[in-house]
């Protein structure tokens, strides 16, 4: 299997600044371009992070070769 890379970003913000989230652009090597969906979680950080630990067995579970 080849190598894979895992692009992700997080930061976090007051819940109520946030006014809209985005797709963050990423360049191949090839000159094509591709996007990340940007996910928005809030609550308190058990919250947070019972959340964010759902949400990557649920992305690996979309690529069940890896």
């Amino acid at each position: 299997m080849a190598n894979l890379t895992l692009v992700y970003g997080m930061r976090l913000l007051p819940a109520d600044e946030v006014a809209a989230v985005g797709e963050a652009p990423i360049t191949l090597k090839n000159g094509n371009e591709a996007h990340v969906t940007m996910h928005l979680l809030e609550g308190s950080r058990e919250q947070i992070e019972a959340q964010l630990r759902m949400s990557l067995d649920a992305f690996f579970d979309f690529y069940p070769e890896i």
